[in-house]
């Protein structure tokens, strides 16, 4: 069993604002660029799961209907939460504020939002729940849940990982512990 992870599209937003759980419409790839997608998943996906933030609902909806499948959301695959910060610009955030946050980015909340070690623990539940189902499940998803999902399987560098906007990462579920 396999978990694949679809990044949502590009946000629909002035590129450098801090978004996390903003709910933001997104680019929603047309029939072909979906179908596209779809072919380059080697498995047959029997799940599909989303984030329940817009740009990730309206591209799961559309997945549905080529998959014939149901979308199930679920919060524990929602983008961080970046309190005071979210719909800020990145350059107008206190120096101060991203460095407390740098110094300890696993604990540090200086948005008061969530902190990095919370989200991992959304991730891992999610993790948990997705490896004692058969199954193969697309979830469309954002880049931090896929980071922590690295980070909770031993990736190298996952705080690093690049993923592009409607890309995926497949994750097999024998390294799910």
């Amino acid at each position: 069993m396999a978990l694949i992870l679809l990044r949502h599209g590009r946000p629909k937003i002035v590129s450098g604002v801090c978004y996390g759980q903003s709910n933001i419409d997104a680019h929603i790839p047309d029939h072909a660029e979906l179908l596209d997608v779809l072919s380059r998943i080697d498995r047959p996906v029997s799940r599909l799961h989303s984030s329940p933030l817009r740009r990730c609902k309206d591209l799961s909806q559309n997945l549905a209907q080529l998959l014939n499948l149901q979308t199930q959301t679920d919060p524990r695959l929602s983008e961080i939460h970046f309190g005071n910060w979210e719909m800020q610009p990145w350059n107008d955030i206190p120096r101060d504020e991203i460095d407390l946050w740098a110094s300890d980015v696993q604990n540090a909340r200086p948005h008061g939002g969530e902190s990095v070690a919370q989200l991992m623990v959304r991730a891992r539940s999610y993790l948990a729940d997705v490896a004692s189902e058969r199954g193969d499940v697309l979830a469309v998803s954002h880049l931090g849940v896929a980071r922590a999902i690295s980070a909770i399987l031993g990736y190298p560098d996952p705080f690093e990982l690049k993923l592009g906007f409607g890309d995926f990462l497949t994750f097999e579920t024998d390294q799910i512990v």
